[in-house]
C-alpha cells in the first residue's frame, strides 16, 4: 500500500490541547506506534463548533437516546449548535475517504458507547453516545470505530486494526478499476481472513463472487463491500482461529512427516486452551509455507494481515 491509511481521531489524543481544562490526553501507542502506518485527520468537536479554550465542563442530560449537552455550572444548553455542527462535519469527513475513527473514550461528544448520562434525579447512567460520535457512526454505519481506552484491550485492538488496513486493501482494490477478476482476487485472498471473522459471511462472499456476472458490477461491489466490513465488524474468536490454523494444516497433509504434524497439532491446541499467543502457530505455519512453496498460501492476507511491528498477534 502506496498510501497510508487515513483515521479521524479525536485531538486531544494526538496531543493537541483542546480540552475543557487545555490540556489534552496523548496517547502513545496511537501516536507513536500505530502512528507510522496511518496519516490522522483529527477532529474536535467543541472547539470546531466554536468553544473556547478553556471551556465550563459538560455533560449529557435527559433521555440517553436523545440527550442534551448541558453545561455543568451554567446550565447552558449547547446540544443544537453541537448536532448543527456535527451533520455539517461528517458531510466534510466524506471527502477525506477515512476508513475508520478513534474516539476519545466518555466523552459527551466523541465517546462511542457507555457515556454518562444524568436523569432527573442527578444520577449517572452508562447507556450514552457522545453527540458527534452518534453522528458519525450514523452516517458511516459499517466504517470502523473504537476508543482509545478499548484499543488498550489487545483483542479488540488486533480486531480495529485488522479492519482499517483490509479497507484500505479494498480501497486500492476500487482504485483500479471496477472488474470482476478483480473482486475474484480480493476475495480468493482474503479467504482465510474472513473465515476468522465470520465463516457465514465467508459463505455469502462466495456466493456473490462464484456467479459475477448476475448482476451489474457496480451493485457487485456494493454488495460485496457491505457484507465485507460487516463480517469485519464480528470479532475473531480463538474458536474460529482454531478452525481456520487446522484448515491451514490441511494443505500440508503431503508434505509433512508424522513427527511435523503432531508438532503442529499440539502447537495448535495449545493456542486453543490459552498457552501460546496465536503467533506461535502462525510463525510455524508460514515456515511451512515458504519451505514446501504453497502458492495459495502465500497470497493469504489471514496469515500476514498488517505490519508485524505492530506486534498483535502477540497476546495469549
Amino acid at each position: 500500500m502506496e498510501a497510508k491509511i487515513k483515521l479521524g481521531i479525536s485531538a486531544c489524543l494526538l496531543g493537541q490541547e483542546v480540552r475543557y481544562d487545555g490540556g489534552h490526553k496523548l496517547d502513545r501507542f496511537i501516536t507513536g506506534t500505530l502512528g507510522k502506518f496511518v496519516d490522522f485527520v483529527p477532529v474536535c468537536p467543541e472547539v470546531e463548533c466554536g468553544l473556547s479554550i478553556p471551556r465550563e465542563a459538560m455533560r449529557l442530560v435527559g433521555d440517553p437516546e436523545n440527550p442534551r449537552l448541558i453545561t455543568v455550572r451554567s446550565g447552558l444548553d449547547h446540544t443544537d449548535r453541537m448536532l448543527a455542527w456535527a451533520r455539517q462535519r461528517v458531510a466534510e469527513l466524506e471527502r477525506e475517504d477515512l476508513t475508520g475513527f478513534i474516539f476519545k473514550s466518555d466523552s459527551p461528544s466523541s465517546g462511542m458507547e457507555r457515556v454518562k448520562v444524568y436523569n432527573d434525579q442527578g444520577m449517572p447512567l452508562k447507556t450514552g453516545v457522545g453527540l458527534f460520535a452518534r453522528a458519525f457512526m450514523e452516517h458511516f454505519p459499517l466504517l470502523p470505530v473504537e476508543e482509545e481506552g478499548r484499543l488498550h484491550d489487545p483483542k479488540l485492538r488486533e480486531n480495529f486494526i485488522e479492519a482499517i488496513f483490509t479497507l484500505k486493501r479494498w480501497r486500492d482494490n476500487l482504485a483500479q478499476g471496477l472488474t470482476r477478476r478483480g473482486l475474484v482476487n480480493f476475495h480468493s485472498r482474503h479467504k482465510l481472513l474472513l473465515m476468522a471473522h465470520s465463516p457465514k459471511h465467508l459463505r455469502d462472499l462466495g456466493k456473490l463472487t462464484a456467479q459475477p456476472d448476475r448482476q451489474p458490477l457496480p451493485e457487485l461491489y456494493e454488495a460485496y463491500q457491505r457484507l465485507l466490513l460487516e463480517a469485519l465488524r464480528l470479532k475473531t474468536t480463538v474458536a474460529k482461529n482454531t478452525n481456520v490454523l487446522h484448515h491451514l494444516m490441511g494443505y500440508f497433509k503431503k508434505d509433512l512427516s508424522a513427527d511435523e504434524k503432531q508438532e503442529l497439532l499440539e502447537i495448535i491446541e495449545n493456542y486453543r486452551k490459552g498457552y501460546v499467543p496465536l503467533i506461535v502457530p502462525l510463525t510455524l505455519i508460514n515456515h511451512y509455507v515458504r519451505k514446501y512453496d504453497q502458492p495459495y498460501l502465500k497470497e493469504q492476507y489471514y496469515l500476514n494481515p498488517h505490519p508485524v511491528e505492530l506486534q498483535l498477534r502477540n497476546h495469549a
